[in-house]
């Protein structure tokens, strides 16, 4: 079953409860989404485990191609490498690293 053809049942929180966990993870089970509504406005799904990784893959994809829209449109050609940016911001990447290792060995302490 694909994502968009899973069937959605919307209940109340009263009807949720009295269904029960074990009947909403049921239903999650054999392709049921099920909305739950607190004072008509959703508050919570259950979704069984293969919708929601279907759901998550579908939202890295979507970051994916944002940044790839994003990068497409704003891409001048123009490249700098990271020691003049290092530089640009007063910093030497000597010093950046010997931060770094201090932080570090704090960190261990």
């Amino acid at each position: 079953m694909s994502l968009l053809e899973n069937p959605t049942r919307v209940l109340s929180v009263t009807e949720a409860s009295m269904r029960g966990v074990a009947g909403l993870l049921k239903d999650s089970e054999h392709g049921t989404d099920t909305v739950v509504e607190r004072h008509g406005k959703p508050v919570a799904a259950v979704v069984s485990i293969h919708h929601f990784e279907d759901l998550r893959e579908l939202e890295r994809d979507l970051r994916s191609a944002a940044l790839v829209l994003s990068r497409a449109a704003t891409d001048t050609g123009r490249r700098t490498d990271l020691d003049s940016v290092i530089s640009s911001l007063g910093f030497s990447r000597e010093e950046l690293v010997a931060e770094l290792r201090e932080d570090q060995a704090a960190a261990r302490e």
